[in-house]
């Protein structure tokens, strides 16, 4: 069992324990070897892991460098005209259901997320796409519970995107951050950096984490469709960038 355990609705015990499972026994066994220490894994729910969890107990801190992560800044390629005329029907697809809540399930994988990915090239070799176990969540707006799911799904072992499903809109992208960080964490390449990309459909965050020598990450600016234009273009354009230098 991970580190990491969720909630789901699923029935019997042992499906239960599937759902929600961020695996992150081989870092506490790095982290163990790293301080000389010998114990037994914890195991944390998956929709109760904070930023102080993972600073605490793992060592993680934001970095300031500003050439950190240059990846959604530097050297973006060029999209033509009819993915940017795509990217303009995924942002009036979207924007068309917000009008008319509640939101379908699945709605950001569907309308948003799926054709990102297809533009990006990422359903076609050499990537390779692998699907985790979702993570349920929970917050309270005015006293009403909200609840959502964050899918979770890994792009050639290196890039993370976590969806935020809901059937409000207003679930912000930051809430699947711990989460997000969790995942990288756990990945056991030490040696190349991951990735990660977090989108409820209507933000997209970008995040960077490195293992060695002690976990450091960074973020992009929040990338939103309700600023000017068409955000989705700089969405697009970073992960391509993204799916390039995890080739090489």
């Amino acid at each position: 069992m991970g580190l990491f355990e969720g909630k789901s609705e699923l029935k019997g015990e042992r499906e239960k324990e599937k759902v929600g499972n961020v695996n992150l026994v081989s870092l506490s066994r790095r982290i163990m070897e790293r301080k000389g220490e010998e114990s037994m894994v914890t195991t944390i729910p998956a929709s109760q892991v904070t930023l102080a969890d993972l600073e605490g107990r793992y060592g993680l801190s934001l970095t300031t460098q500003e050439d950190f992560f240059t990846e959604w800044l530097a050297d973006l390629p060029n999209l033509t005209e009819l993915e940017q005329r795509s990217l303009d029907r995924v942002k009036a697809n979207f924007t068309s259901l917000l009008k008319t809540p509640p939101l379908l399930e699945n709605s950001v994988k569907m309308v948003v997320l799926s054709p990102l990915l297809d533009l990006a090239g990422f359903y076609q070799e050499p990537f390779r796409i692998e699907s985790e176990p979702s993570i349920e969540v929970t917050a309270i707006d005015e006293g009403e519970v909200i609840r959502g799911r964050i899918d979770v799904l890994v792009l050639q072992g290196q890039i993370w995107v976590l969806v935020l499903e809901s059937k409000r809109s207003d679930f912000a992208v930051n809430m699947a951050l711990p989460q997000t960080l969790a995942c990288m964490l756990g990945n056991p390449e030490l040696t190349r950096p991951s990735f990660g990309l977090i989108s409820n459909g209507n933000e997209f965050l970008f995040l960077k984490l490195t293992n060695a020598p002690q976990p450091v990450y960074a973020n992009s600016r929040l990338f939103s469709l309700l600023n000017p234009g068409n955000d989705l273009y700089s969405v697009l354009q970073i992960l391509k960038n993204l799916g390039i230098h995890v080739l090489n």
